[in-house]
């Protein structure tokens, strides 16, 4: 290895995600195949059909089995279950292609919901009609009703998820991460966002099993 780290990824259907030397590397998996197919890593996925490539091609090892969260469902995706071990606590927003929002308090799954990702809901304006086919506003002022379809659109998003999230943070802190999770934290005043959040619960999870076998 190259340095006594721990290294660990999360691979998702497009991107392989590298923890290394404490930041977040995102590659294709040809390239993370290539940089660290020798390297001893530990790792989670969602994607099926590179399962057997990276058996072939890599010594990663797959923990998934490793990653239990109290309370959890059976078809509960294991990124989330690794996002929710992060912190013993707290509501946590993963804002990707979906954006999920799951509660913990004190170690135990509380529950959660999904909307579709921001890409999605603006796609599905554009379907209705192209005079609805306009970008997210970066910067939309969710205080005020807007006057204009595009400033609308985006506060209609923003406002629908903002809304619902701050109803089921209850005073507990508010985590974010995932492509969209630095924009979506910008409009909550004690957002925390951290692209480092599943790594967290994966070593966390790794740590409590290893205390387990001993």
């Amino acid at each position: 290895m190259r340095s006594e780290e721990l290294l660990l990824a999360d691979i998702g259907n497009s991107r392989i995600h590298i923890y290394h030397n404490q930041k977040v590397r995102h590659l294709l998996p040809d390239d993370a195949i290539v940089d660290y197919g020798k390297e001893e890593i530990f790792y989670i996925s969602v994607n099926q059909e590179l399962e057997k490539r990276l058996q072939q091609e890599t010594s990663w090892k797959n923990i998934s089995g490793q990653i239990h969260l109290p309370n959890e469902y059976d078809t509960m995706g294991i990124d989330r279950k690794a996002l929710c071990l992060s912190y013993d606590s707290g509501v946590f927003v993963d804002a990707g292609s979906a954006i999920t929002v799951d509660v913990m308090e004190r170690g135990i799954y509380k529950g959660g919901y999904i909307f579709p990702g921001l890409k999605a809901m603006l796609e599905s304006y554009k379907r209705i009609s192209p005079a609805l086919d306009v970008p997210l506003v970066e910067h939309v002022d969710v205080t005020q009703l807007p006057l204009t379809t595009k400033e609308q659109i985006s506060y209609g998003i923003i406002a629908s998820i903002k809304t619902l999230i701050e109803k089921t943070s209850d005073k507990k802190r508010l985590y974010f991460t995932g492509g969209d999770g630095k924009y979506l934290a910008g409009f909550f005043r004690d957002g925390i966002y951290d692209e480092t959040l599943v790594f967290k619960g994966m070593q966390h999870a790794l740590k409590a099993s290893k205390q387990m076998n001993n």
